[in-house]
């Protein structure tokens, strides 16, 4: 009963504050000030971070750590009130008013989550979970997945398969473009007698890079 009054006596309040805020000749202005305070349903505690959208416009703001919001808006939107808690509410203003300010009081109902059962069962013996637990495959969380998708091999093996993009394209362009401009009119100089590109083709030599690598095996299997 408390709660209902306080809840009553504070729209009240506002309602009588945007009242007084009605300004001659402008009227026709389609345009006010929204404000007011988001409260929860049962407890009538401040709703910190509150979404304000609209249709139109998208995100036009957000209540304080107060429940406290003020934004503008015209006569007769529909303005939708979201918090990850919450079950989404929306309020119409009045196209009807004349003043240039309006208040309201929103109470907002506490979301709740269903999720699926989960049935533990004991093993028959202590030795069987002795060895489920030492030897089950426990599944990658979120930090071992993404460090094996930034591993060396991994990253070599997508950006081989991935075709450039328009950036890396325009870049490969534009620096051949500035090579031959720079040796325009000339014959560009040749690595054929280069002692460093020499040094390099041995080394490669040593390490086996130009031998014949053994194709890989494929997976799938040729209809015969």
């Amino acid at each position: 009963m408390r709660k209902s009054l306080l809840a009553a006596v504070l729209l009240m309040l506002f309602g009588n504050i945007s009242q007084l805020q009605a300004q001659p000749g402008k009227e026709n202005n389609p345009y006010i000030l929204f404000t007011g305070l988001v409260l929860t349903s049962d407890s009538l505690q401040a709703i910190p971070y509150v979404t304000i959208k609209t249709k139109k416009r998208g995100m036009i703001g957000y209540t304080d750590i107060y429940g406290h919001f003020e934004v503008v808006v015209k006569k007769g939107d529909t303005i939708f009130f979201s918090q990850v808690e919450q079950i989404p509410s929306i309020s119409i203003v009045p196209d009807t008013l004349t003043a240039s300010k309006y208040s309201v009081v929103k109470l907002m109902v506490q979301d709740t989550i269903s999720m699926d059962a989960i049935f533990i069962r004991a093993m028959p013996l202590k030795s069987l979970f002795n060895n489920e637990f030492v030897h089950s495959d426990i599944p990658d969380d979120a930090y071992e997945r993404a460090r094996k998708n930034l591993e060396n091999e991994a990253m070599k093996d997508e950006y081989r398969l991935r075709p450039a993009d328009a950036n890396a394209s325009q870049l490969l362009l534009a620096q051949s473009r500035v090579n031959r401009m720079y040796y325009y009119g000339q014959t560009p100089p040749q690595n054929y007698l280069s002692p460093s590109a020499w040094i390099q083709f041995f080394d490669a030599w040593k390490r086996g890079d130009y031998k014949k690598k053994p194709a890989r095996k494929s997976l799938y299997i040729t209809p015969y």
